[in-house]
């Protein structure tokens, strides 16, 4: 029986992480559902499991503070949704690295190589894991090159309301509500955008937080944004269901 602790302070995700578990690991038993670094912190020092699974944020600090604080070797399946830490190197000194919405394939090619790790009795080194999740200085872009014809205009970050796709188009939409057409998707701009300003909200906005005039809650746990100035063609800009938990989180930094 492989004996694994989730921690997660979302209940509906740490549920939805459950019922992909037991499909993907029959012999899997969840023997604690952790929802906070101090309740993770004291669960874990008087308690021991095979495997676990956890998320980044929560809600009072990083499960790093957890794993720092106790003398662990327990193999560490992180599952976020985000993605601004060093995914590559963390694969190489853990179990693995899942980004939310947790994919079931994912998920069981995960349990696979904990299991393969098993068997070769490789050791599990947490300090070297805490340190490839450091996070690094980035440089993250600050002009963005935008054409009119034949004039080439360079727009600062600073002046960036909001991104959104449209049509096949990308805009760029700065705080006076002018258009501009950018030669880049949303997924190659996510990655270049500081993101303490700019968060992704859906598959077609990527905002700034300048740029939330009023937030109101929504069906099925979502959140409604007013956008100063507000999108063409009155699109409605409403936080998807995968990223409303990440998106508090992200407002609460």
């Amino acid at each position: 029986m492989l004996e694994v602790v989730i921690i997660e302070d979302e209940p509906m995700a740490a549920t939805d992480l459950e019922q992909t578990l037991l499909k993907v690991e029959k012999d899997a038993k969840i023997v604690a559902k952790l929802d906070s670094v101090a309740t993770a912190t004291e669960w874990l020092s008087k308690n021991e499991a095979d495997l676990i699974l956890s998320d980044i944020q929560l809600g009072d600090g990083l499960s790093f503070d957890i794993f720092r604080n106790l003398d662990l070797n327990t193999p560490i399946i992180i599952t976020t949704a985000f993605d601004e830490y060093a995914i590559r190197a963390f694969k190489e000194n853990s179990v693995d690295y899942l980004l939310k919405p947790i994919d079931t394939d994912e998920l069981k090619a995960a349990i696979d190589k904990y299991k393969s790790w098993k068997k070769d009795d490789r050791a599990f080194d947490l300090g070297t894991m805490l340190e490839t999740l450091r996070p690094k200085e980035q440089e993250y872009q600050e002009r963005f090159i935008v054409t009119l014809g034949e004039k080439i205009q360079s727009i600062p970050a600073t002046e960036v309301a909001y991104f959104f796709s449209e049509d096949r188009y990308t805009y760029l939409v700065d705080k006076n509500g002018k258009q501009h057409i950018l030669n880049s998707n949303l997924g190659d701009l996510e990655n270049t955008l500081n993101p303490q300003k700019f968060y992704r909200i859906n598959r077609k906005f990527i905002i700034c937080y300048d740029a939330i005039q009023n937030m109101v809650a929504y069906s099925k746990s979502r959140v409604k944004i007013d956008l100063q100035p507000p999108p063409p063609n009155a699109l409605d800009v409403i936080v998807s269901v995968e990223r409303s938990g990440a998106f508090k989180k992200w407002l609460n930094r």
